[in-house]
């Protein structure tokens, strides 16, 4: 199998092409390290490589895009990066965790405190109102009830939903879904968010509201976020793009770089 890294490294560093996505390894100082990350189903003839020696480093603060087709692996790759889904082999750090080598229970609880995530679907809970979608995510951390409450309701309050906060999810459209599932990622302060298609659902206009307030909440919170997409209309919104295609990591670009 052709190396991703020997593949993407025609445009050198500082010349008018994509860097490397190898050279986004080179930020010993990032937040976010990955590092040779593969994965592989399966063993032998019938091993399946959904990922590919990916490696990657995102700062503090930064807000960047993976940009691919369906099935190239970007949900593959930010599932481990969030310890839902264990690397074959290579290594995910935050700040002084390794995640790659945690137990069951330590990812448990890294995924609550330090992990927001934001998907496709919003994937509320039901039968809990938009306020009590935010009250459950403190819950898993202990944070003490009077606490919680008063973050939940800043949070509904800047993400313009204080008025829907005692709704059932059915009882909202799909951008107010999406907007409370952002508010749910943000409950616990955690360091990375991570969102995955958060526009498939909806339309042109309607998708770029929510991610503007992706970019607004992540950015004034100082937080780490890594949007999963294949329309090129949200890159814009992002510092920088990695370009994932058959489960390689090709290169970065400057979201301008990418614009029609």
């Amino acid at each position: 199998m052709t190396d991703p890294v020997i593949e993407a490294t025609d445009s050198a560093p500082g010349g008018d092409g994509p860097s490397p996505a190898s050279d986004a390894a080179l930020h010993p100082g990032a937040l976010l390290q990955v590092r040779d990350v593969s994965k592989v189903y399966g063993t032998g003839h019938t091993a399946v490589t959904a990922l590919d020696s990916a490696t990657m480093a995102v700062d503090q603060g930064e807000f960047v895009a993976l940009l691919g087709p369906s099935g190239s692996g970007k949900t593959t790759l930010i599932s481990i990066i969030g310890g839902l889904l264990a690397a074959t082999s290579g290594t995910v750090t935050l700040g002084d965790i390794d995640v790659t080598s945690l137990s069951k229970r330590e990812l448990t609880r890294f995924r609550a405190e330090r992990v927001g995530f934001v998907f496709q679907s919003a994937n509320l809970v039901p039968f809990l109102t938009a306020r009590e979608n935010l009250l459950y995510v403190a819950t898993l951390v202990k944070t003490p009830k009077k606490a919680a409450q008063q973050r939940a309701d800043q949070l509904l309050e800047e993400l313009g939903l204080a008025d829907r906060a005692k709704n059932l999810p059915e009882q909202l459209s799909g951008g107010e879904r999406q907007r409370v599932a952002i508010g749910r990622a943000l409950m616990n302060d955690p360091d990375l968010v991570l969102v995955d298609e958060p526009t498939a659902a909806l339309d042109t206009a309607l998708g770029r509201q929510v991610v503007q307030l992706l970019r607004r909440e992540i950015k004034d919170r100082g937080k780490t976020g890594i949007m999963v997409t294949h329309d090129l209309r949200m890159v814009e919104y992002t510092d920088r793009v990695f370009e994932i295609l058959d489960g390689h990591l090709t290169h970065v670009e400057e979201p301008s770089s990418l614009q029609h």
